[in-house]
């Protein structure tokens, strides 16, 4: 497996941690051990009847040692138990109120949105949601035994307690990055009503097949395809990512809802700006029958809303970043960040003269995670 940092350079988008077959080499864990070094300490017992003296030796003194927990070889069952011990204990963190427990197991996007929307449920003086799950199917890929991070992902139904008709089918992506840690939810998305989850190969021992991060056999790298889709929701259907991806809710339809957005704010006489970034965080790709991949990744949107002219009203905070804010408005800013959690149906690459399928969205997920009004900007 590799890691890489999220970056943006013109014309190229690299999103988080590069999950492929995996070779374990940069998730190895150093673990220094530092043994206690023998002391002898002289020490004087002063001058005894008949002027001679004695010397005593402390005993030696040495640090006891510890050894790294081995590593446990990733399968099936061992992916059943972590999915079923995560269920348990979200519900109990979920069930208590608890924010810090529940962020004990997630991590990365996941714990930006738990943590927002633990804030909601108190700023709303509502209890946190708390979630019951179906059967789950568990894409599990063959990776070395000593690698690191492992990972897997767990397609099942989730239903909100006591609200009827909410059951979606959510894609979870869970991570262990060393042997000493323990499995965390790291990504979940949501399938969209209409979309068709498409259908992860699973070999006859129960094992996926994990995609490399420039697997070349389907249409879109697996690590461009987030890039691919911030730049149709920054330029809209004209765009040349438009070639290789279909327009929708969550791509030219982003375009779409900006675009009515910065509109609306010019009438009262502030400037908005919407970017779609890459994020630092893992993202997974599967390989699915026929030759295609489902690529599970996220990404950030930052908004902000100013009112340059002093003489203009300061903005208003969004509703839904309420919760995030104290009510007040510093400067002449509202600065927000939201957390998306998206699924995508990457189509193999077609042979020569037939034709070529586009890649398309499946799922998705997300909210406002982080808000700020920073004060005015000195010259």
């Amino acid at each position: 497996m590799e890691e890489s940092r999220a970056e943006r350079e013109p014309g190229r988008w690299t999103v988080g941690m590069e999950l492929g077959p995996g070779d374990g080499s940069v998730y190895g864990f150093t673990r220094t051990v530092v043994a206690g070094a023998a002391l002898v300490l002289p020490l004087a017992a002063g001058c005894a009847a008949g002027g001679e003296g004695r010397t005593e030796a402390r005993p030696t003194v040495s640090m006891p040692s510890t050894s790294p927990p081995p590593s446990v070889p990733l399968t099936p069952e061992v992916a059943e138990r972590a999915f079923r011990t995560y269920v348990t204990d979200e519900d109990v963190a979920r069930a208590a109120g608890d924010e810090r427990l529940a962020l004990t197991w997630t991590s990365d996007g996941q714990s930006q949105l738990t943590a927002a929307e633990f804030r909601k449920a108190a700023y709303d003086g509502d209890p946190v949601r708390r979630f019951v799950y179906g059967a789950p199917k568990l894409y599990v890929p063959k990776l070395k035994d000593d690698g690191y991070p492992q990972w897997f992902v767990a397609s099942v139904d989730r239903s909100v307690a006591g609200e009827s008709k909410s059951r979606r089918r959510a894609l979870m992506a869970f991570v262990l990055r060393g042997p000493s840690d323990s499995w965390k939810l790291t990504l979940a998305t949501l399938l969209q009503p209409k979309a068709k989850e498409p259908k992860v190969e699973i070999d006859d021992a129960g094992y996926a097949t994990a995609l490399g991060s420039d697997d070349q056999s389907v249409l879109i790298r697996p690590r461009d395809v987030g890039g691919i889709q911030a730049t149709m929701a920054a330029e809209g259907p004209g765009s040349v990512a438009a070639k290789v991806m279909k327009s929708g809710a969550t791509t030219t339809g982003f375009y779409q809802k900006a675009k009515r957005a910065k509109k609306d704010a010019k009438k009262h006489d502030l400037t908005l700006q919407v970017v779609y970034t890459a994020t630092p965080f893992p993202y997974f790709g599967l390989r699915t029958e026929h030759g295609g991949g489902l690529i599970i990744y996220s990404l950030f949107r930052t908004s902000s809303l100013v009112a340059k002219d002093p003489s203009t009203p300061k903005p208003e905070i969004p509703e839904e970043a309420e919760h995030l804010l104290d009510g007040t408005v510093e400067g002449n800013e509202v600065d927000t960040t939201a957390t998306l959690h998206f699924a995508a149906y990457d189509p193999p690459r077609a042979k020569k003269g037939k034709t070529q399928a586009k890649a398309h969205l499946v799922a998705d997920d997300g909210a406002i995670s982080k808000a700020a009004t920073p004060p005015i900007k000195k010259p």
